[in-house]
């Protein structure tokens, strides 16, 4: 009964493109502090490919610039899930029309439209936009993401377009890795080590494994994640992953999963096959030692991992590892500041304090604290480890500012205060009692206090034609907010992605061409609230 309900439900989901599906990624990839959350449909290397809906539904939302997705569209189904198409050239005049209708109800130039059942109901099939390569995409192609429309949790699109995608290559293991544990030692070392199955390899104490390898498909020279790992210890299994059902929320424990210090040293993903005490990622099972061998019997250990793609197609690799006793893990402890994994964490000296909440990392984990100071800046800078060391959800940095010698004490303004990060983005600024506080995820980048009083800079590029184009740039705190009115009423200007151009299509306005003279009055607005304002004359 139930598999006759689950064919009755896939039966329904069509492809989203009419052509042979072949895939640049796969759902469930690890990623720097994401997990791949879709499938990646090749579009020929072109963009203005036709893009169809998976299934009946109705459009729930359509984006503009959100979340990396570029020009997004996002469909509910009555099935219980929603399909959401990203990087999108562009929407078919239909939804276009209805993100137009809902910018100018709310007057908002903001792009992210929220729809209701009625106003763009769409049948399995129906053309919905043209494929492109806006957002975070280095190529054109589509990236497909189904979630659960209740938790919103990501799922596998394979497991709905499973018939319209052939695969019969199974996954291939690469190398392998050791990760002692407190106590333990592989091959005479306490410190991780990669591996091949030919090396002859001894342990004792707890050692935790991890496997680089990827899937492959036919008529296809990407490479992907992989669907199904397995890691049995003298055939009994000791860790289990299938990747699917993963909350948005836990995103970043693909840092804690994968081995995330060594890809950003090799950009080689090794996905351990324990779970850290910290890690709470439900797509993860593994036995009471939480998949961590304990080698304690002088003796043979028999180890092999099993690894499927979502077709089934299977590989295996066995190898064995030798309990001796002969080894010893040093005794020598750190002696550097540790955020502890089941604690919330406090690091503080003078000028600066760093709040870590409980759950931020996954293990014990040492920090390497570093100060540079700069006597005329409004802070000195803070680093707190040497290594990237990425965090599960924001954690709470504060330092204190000060006045910097070339500051006018009656025009200095601390709200006009913020954390900015090596790179001059913007980290927050709470100011109190001379502290500036701000939400901070990675502990290897260098923060500092700077000062913002200067607003936006409003540039015209062309104010003929249907099209009005603008250049606002700002070198500081970052854009924040932009509105727009001609003749004192409100009027949509897009930020155009990956260019600091502000754009207002007349043509999709309520304003009619008459030739007429019209007044436009811009205004943008900073981080620290600094605003511009822009006014000029157009003809329309």
């Amino acid at each position: 009964m139930l598999s006759t309900i689950l064919s009755i439900l896939l039966s329904i989901f069509t492809p989203p493109v009419d052509y042979e599906i072949t895939l640049a990624g796969n759902f469930g990839e690890p990623r720097p502090h994401h997990f791949h959350g879709g499938l990646d449909v090749k579009t020929e290397g072109r963009e203005g490919k036709h893009i169809y809906a998976i299934a009946d539904g109705y459009v729930s939302r359509i984006t503009v610039g959100k979340d990396g997705f570029g020009n997004a569209i996002y469909i509910t189904h009555p099935t219980g899930q929603t399909s959401v198409y990203c990087h999108l050239k562009s929407f078919s005049p239909r939804i276009k029309a209805a993100l137009r209708r809902y910018q100018y109800k709310h007057e908002t130039c903001e792009a992210d439209a929220r729809l209701t059942p009625l106003d763009v109901p769409v049948s399995a099939g129906q053309f919905i936009a043209l494929s492109g390569n806006t957002g975070h995409s280095t190529a054109p192609h589509l990236h497909l993401e189904v979630h659960d429309t209740r938790t919103w949790n990501m799922l596998d699109p394979y497991q709905f377009l499973n018939e319209f995608i052939e695969d019969t290559v199974p996954p291939q293991a690469h190398a392998f890795m050791a990760i002692p544990q407190k106590g333990g030692v592989f091959n005479g070392s306490s410190s991780k080590k990669t591996f091949g199955r030919s090396n002859e390899l001894v342990a004792w104490g707890p050692v935790g494994f991890a496997v680089w390898a990827n899937d492959y498909m036919q008529g296809s020279y990407n490479h992907y994640g992989i669907h199904e790992t397995l890691l049995y210890v003298d055939g009994q299994m000791a860790f289990h992953s299938i990747v699917d059902n993963i909350p948005v929320t836990h995103n970043r424990m693909v840092n804690a999963w994968g081995d995330y210090d060594h890809w950003r040293r090799s950009h080689v993903w090794y996905m351990k096959s324990f779970i850290e005490p910290g890690n709470s990622l439900a797509c993860l099972q593994a036995d009471d030692n939480r998949g961590v061998v304990h080698f304690n019997e002088v003796r043979d250990y028999q180890l092999e991992y099993v690894l499927r793609d979502f077709k089934g197609n299977e590989a295996r690799y066995p190898f064995v590892v030798h309990g001796d006793s002969s080894f010893h893990p040093s005794s020598a402890v750190p002696r550097q500041p540790i955020l502890h994994w089941n604690r919330t964490n406090s690091y503080s000296r003078p000028g600066v304090q760093l709040i870590v909440p409980y759950g931020l990392v996954s293990a014990d984990v040492p920090i390497t604290p570093f100060i540079r100071q700069q006597p005329d800046a409004y802070s000195d800078a803070y680093q707190f480890s040497q290594a990237s060391l990425p965090l599960m959800r924001d954690a709470e940095l504060s330092i204190y500012a000060r006045q910097t010698s070339d500051a006018v004490v009656n025009t200095f303004d601390a709200s006009k205060l913020y954390i900015a990060d090596e790179n001059g983005r913007y980290m927050g600024g709470d100011y109190h009692d001379g502290w500036v506080t701000g939400r901070i995820r990675e502990l290897a980048s260098c923060f500092q206090v700077r000062y913002d009083d200067q607003p936006p800079t409003v540039t015209p590029l062309s104010l003929s034609g249907d099209i009005l184009r603008l250049s606002v740039t700002d070198g500081r705190s970052g854009i924040a907010t932009w509105t727009a009115t001609v003749d004192g009423r409100f009027i949509v200007f897009d930020a155009i992605e990956k260019s600091s151009t502000f754009a207002c299509v007349l043509r999709e306005s309520w304003l009619q061409p008459t030739g007429k003279a019209h007044r436009l009055h811009f205004e943008v607005t900073d981080n620290r609230q600094n605003t511009q304002i822009y006014e000029t004359t157009f003809n329309y």
